[in-house]
């Protein structure tokens, strides 16, 4: 490895669709080795206080950080950032991209510079919810049928539209439900009897509207349910009686997809509410904290399936991480919600977006993002400073 801070720092916002816009961070040394990370958020209300985050962390001297193991968070500073969602998606997008730098660096993939790779590929699953325009249960079911052509063979859903905890036990927040409920039947008589169906309530629910849904959804064979209600300290015990009523129909619970550091997974692996945690690398405050809160769960008997809803950039470091940390789990992805989704990755790999990828990309992350494409369907976005050397 030849000697080299980082000579520059920079930001892209990508605009997918009206709902979406995909961040990423540039990192590149002085010897031109360049790394990606990824920071997207889901509220746009996030964005300044992110492109501020990025600004600071970019004037920290981070050639230093090319040293193994790139762990960003363990600095202070950096650590002070990530209290807030914002602020953490910077110091985990650039934390990522550092690390992609050192793995390019060394010609090893990312997954073998974090560890030794526990298993040869990774099986994903496919959340098919932003690819479905149509709301009813018939468009549930026809994205449903893409995704299994393509080769999936388990999928989740968010089909709870307009619930709120606040209208969840009115008449209306019932039939809202109900309306939930069809849409995954529809997926479930679709994708049929085997195949893992999952249900991503985004917290919109009650405990009682949670529990009424485990039983209106006793037929459909869920393999889990996500985010139920709330995740706030007051409603840890209410979550754990989900769980427990879940557990006792084969439904497992799964959340924990915006909490940050080990600190913030503590509180709900000690409470025993979740079967499984859904760490998000682009939340969570690095590739290194990832490896911890893995290590947390895997002491308290939890699965680890990481949370990846989001651009390429995320998807290849999660196959990277995903293969780092091992367990059976599968691995959250965004499916179809866009062609850009591989149309920005320059030269993508045959499998990168296939059922089961393998960590086997190529040097560091494995993929790199296409400067023409992203010049096309670029959002203005405030850039961050040259980072000292």
């Amino acid at each position: 490895m030849t000697s080299g801070g980082v000579l520059r720092v920079e930001t892209h916002a990508v605009r997918v669709s009206p709902k979406t816009l995909w961040i990423f961070v540039r990192v590149a040394d002085r010897d031109g080795v360049a790394g990606w990370g990824e920071a997207t958020l889901g509220d746009p209300h996030g964005h300044a206080e992110l492109a501020a985050a990025i600004g600071r962390l970019a004037r920290m001297p981070l050639g230093a950080r090319l040293a193994a193991p790139v762990d960003l968070i363990a600095d202070p500073a950096a650590a002070a950032l990530a209290r807030s969602l914002p602020g953490a998606a910077a110091v985990s997008a650039l934390d990522q991209a550092l690390n992609d730098v050192a793995a390019r660096r060394e010609g090893v993939p990312l997954a073998q510079r974090l560890g030794t790779p526990a298993r040869a590929t990774v099986p994903l699953y496919a959340n098919i919810n932003r690819r479905t325009l149509d709301r009813a249960p018939a468009g549930f079911a026809a994205s449903a049928r893409t995704a299994q052509a393509a080769g999936f063979a388990a999928f989740k859903i968010a089909p709870f539209d307009g619930v709120t905890p606040a209208v969840a036990a009115t008449p209306e927040g019932r039939r809202l439900i109900e309306a939930g409920l069809a849409r995954a039947a529809a997926v479930r008589a679709e994708i049929g009897p085997h195949a893992q169906l999952m249900i991503d309530c985004h917290w919109r629910l009650t405990e009682a509207a949670a529990l009424d849904v485990l039983t209106a959804a006793a037929g459909l064979d869920l393999h889990w349910l996500e985010c139920a209600v709330p995740e706030t300290p007051e409603n840890l015990p209410a979550m754990r009686r989900i769980r427990e009523a879940a557990n006792r129909s084969g439904v497992l619970t799964a959340g924990c997809e915006t909490m940050i550091g080990v600190a913030g997974f503590a509180p709900f692996l000690d409470a025993g509410v979740y079967d499984v945690i859904m760490p998000d690398v682009k939340y969570v405050g690095g590739l290194q904290e990832l490896r911890r809160v893995a290590e947390a769960a895997a002491a308290a008997g939890v699965l680890c399936s990481l949370h990846n809803p989001s651009g390429p950039v995320c998807h290849a470091h999660s196959i990277q991480a995903s293969a780092a940390i091992g367990g059976p789990a599968r691995l959250e992805h965004q499916f179809d919600e866009s062609p850009l989704f591989a149309g920005l990755v320059d030269a993508p790999p045959r499998d990168f977006v296939s059922p089961e990828p393998s960590w086997r990309m190529g040097a560091g992350l494995g993929i790199a993002l296409d400067a023409m494409t992203i010049r096309a369907h670029a959002e203005a976005w405030p850039s961050a400073p040259a980072a000292a050397s």
